[in-house]
Order: structure tokens, then C-alpha cells, then sequence
């Protein structure tokens, strides 16, 4: 029987570059490698006891769960990874090491390595960080207790978001450029990767407007300034999307015929036994993200047949950095077992 529930509230190892200015983890957190699927990964980890596994998304590091991992350390082992590519995590060169495969197996090798073989733990996503956690809940249902998605699209539901929704084909036409599909007048990523184009990036968008919100300090945009700083992440980054073909099939400005792949839910899940997860799942949602819009809610419980949803009405995509304290007390109780009321999830407006 389903349950669903809902809340409404206000392969290659490459070398590691050298590092002028290293983010690395302030004090509790501590800094740590681990070598896995060829690839030497950074973590930051905070507590002790069962494993819970931040994911974090694009264009970022694991210093966003930095409120959540706090929280959690109280009682578990909170452990940040810097997925490969980012901040001090090594960065293979070229578009197959970020497919979704190799993403993977990073987690399930990782998770094997901190956890322990056969012992299951928690894991959380967010954004590309979702997208990897969604498929390797999919991929290795046994491995985990609990599955925790913060403004992360499934698979399945992006595909026909892409695909069917004229708003999100729109609010997607980035995807477009980061992927090189350009309509005439738009213009190529900067990929440049320097303290310089670092500080301007930290400078607007999310983490300028947690600092003006007086939720982060200097020091805070600092790290992301370094994380940002180190050689060769923002192509990284950009990967992931060239990679897993991470587009809709067409938009208003992209006709289909100048674009040649598209997202496919059924390449990025090939060899599951079953697409249904029927693990617990927490889908947290800032209703007000303009990049994933709340049409990816509609039908979720359709692929997830335990669920709950935890809405954030006045917030958007960085949730669990405007309201990290919420977010993470959102996270403990889910953890900790104590169930959430039970309602219908949540179904936007039809369009």
C-alpha cells in the first residue's frame, strides 16, 4: 500500500592540480580522500555512527550541506562528498568518466569503502547530486535505508517534463547552451577557471544573495571562491550535462531537427531490475525554483511508492541553504523515523 505524505510550510585517475587556494573544511569537519573507481575523491565528514551521504549538485561542492551535515553529525556519520570533477576531487579528462554509469559506481564504491560492505545507509541529492541518488536508488535499492531528494528531478518524470511541458522546455534552454546547442544569438559557457572568474561568480547569484541575507559570512563566500578556483571544475561540471545528453528533445528555440540527443530515462536506468522505488523517499521542494519547476512532483508517487514531500513555498532551488535549519531538521525527523502526516502529494495546476 502506498504512502504518501506532504507538508506545507513558509574511469580514468587523474592527477590532482595544483592548489593555491584549497577549500578545504573548517573546523568541525574534516577533510578526507578516498580512492575509488579510479578516481581520487574528497569528502568532509562531521559525527560518528550509521552513514548519511550528501550529494550535492551543479555548480557546487559539499560546503551546501554544511547546516544539514552539522545537524546530522550530532548521532550519524554526515559525510559531504565533492563528486568527481569538483572542488578537490580528481577531474578525468573528456565526456565518458561523467557518464552515468561511472557517477554510480563512484557512490556504490564509496558507500561500500565508509560504510562497510552489506551495511546500508542514507543517502541525500540534490540537483545533479538528485539525479545520481534517484538512479542509484534504482540501481541498488538494496543498499539503501532511506532515500532523502532535495529540488531534484526523477528520471522518468524529467524525461516527460522535457519533453511535454512548454515552461520547463524553457526554463531548460540552458541546457541547450552548457551542451553546445546554440541558436543564433547565444553564446558559448565561459569555461575559464580562475580566482578571478571565481570571485566575480560568488559575487552574484546564490552565494552572493546568502551573504546579503546575512546567512553566509565573507568567509563563508570564500570557500566557494576556492572551490570554484580549482583548474578545469567548470568544464568538469559542464560534463555531467554533455555526458548524459541532459536536454529536452526541442524548445521554441531549438527546433528538433538541431539536436541530436536528448535526455533518455531509460539509458540512464538500463540494467534495472525494476524502476519502482519502494524504499522510504523524502522529496524536499523551494516551489519557487526557476530550473526545475514543480510539474516534476506531479505522478512522482507513480515511481515511488513510499513517499513524502516537504514543500517550501517561499523558497527555490538553494533551499537547503535559505532555510538550512528547517531543511535539516527536515532531514533528522525523516531519519529518525518519525513519519510525516499523511496527505495527497503534492499535484500542480493542470497546465
Amino acid at each position: 500500500m502506498r504512502h504518501v505524505a506532504l507538508i506545507l510550510i513558509g574511469g580514468f585517475l587523474a592527477a590532482l592540480p595544483a592548489r593555491a587556494h584549497a577549500a578545504t573544511a573548517p573546523a568541525p569537519f574534516k577533510d578526507n580522500y578516498a580512492d575509488v573507481n579510479g578516481q581520487r575523491l574528497h569528502y568532509v565528514s562531521v559525527g560518528e555512527g550509521p552513514l548519511v551521504l550528501f550529494l550535492h549538485g551543479y555548480p557546487s561542492f559539499w560546503y551546501q550541506w554544511k547546516d544539514q551535515m552539522l545537524e546530522m553529525g550530532k548521532d550519524h556519520r554526515a559525510v559531504g562528498l565533492d563528486m568527481r570533477g569538483y572542488n578537490l576531487s580528481s577531474r578525468p579528462q573528456g565526456l565518458e568518466p561523467y557518464k552515468m554509469p561511472h557517477l554510480i559506481e563512484d557512490v556504490r564504491q564509496f558507500a561500500e569503502q565508509l560504510a562497510g560492505k552489506g551495511n546500508k545507509f542514507i543517502l541525500v541529492g540534490h540537483d545533479w547530486g538528485a539525479n545520481v541518488a534517484w538512479v542509484f536508488a534504482i540501481m541498488h535499492p538494496d543498499m539503501l535505508e532511506k532515500l532523502i531528494i532535495v529540488n531534484g528531478a526523477h528520471p522518468f518524470l524529467s524525461e516527460r517534463e522535457l519533453r511535454e511541458n512548454p515552461a520547463q522546455r524553457l526554463a531548460s534552454n540552458y541546457f541547450f547552451v552548457f551542451n553546445g546547442y546554440l541558436a543564433p544569438g547565444e553564446q558559448p559557457v565561459d569555461e575559464r577557471t580562475t580566482t578571478e572568474t571565481a570571485t566575480r561568480r560568488a559575487h552574484t547569484g546564490f552565494v552572493d544573495a546568502e551573504v546579503k541575507a546575512g546567512r553566509y559570512t565573507e568567509a563563508d563566500r570564500q570557500m566557494w571562491i576556492d572551490a570554484w578556483s580549482q583548474p578545469g571544475s567548470t568544464t568538469a561540471g559542464l560534463n555531467y550535462y554533455r555526458a548524459n545528453n541532459r536536454n529536452p528533445p526541442f524548445n521554441d528555440r531549438h527546433p528538433a531537427s538541431t539536436i541530436p540527443r536528448s535526455w533518455s530515462a531509460a539509458a540512464m536506468t538500463a540494467g534495472a531490475k525494476s524502476t519502482i522505488i519502494t524504499l522510504p523517499t523524502l522529496v524536499i521542494w523551494g516551489l519557487k525554483d526557476g530550473a526545475i519547476l514543480s510539474g516534476h512532483l506531479s505522478g512522482l508517487d507513480k515511481y515511488v511508492t513510499n513517499l513524502s514531500v516537504k514543500l517550501y513555498p517561499d523558497d527555490d532551488h538553494w533551499v537547503m541553504l535559505q532555510k538550512g535549519p528547517s531543511v535539516a531538521q527536515d532531514i533528522r525527523q525523516y531519519i529518525t523515523g518519525k513519519a510525516f502526516p499523511k496527505e495527497s502529494v503534492y499535484r500542480p495546476p493542470a497546465r
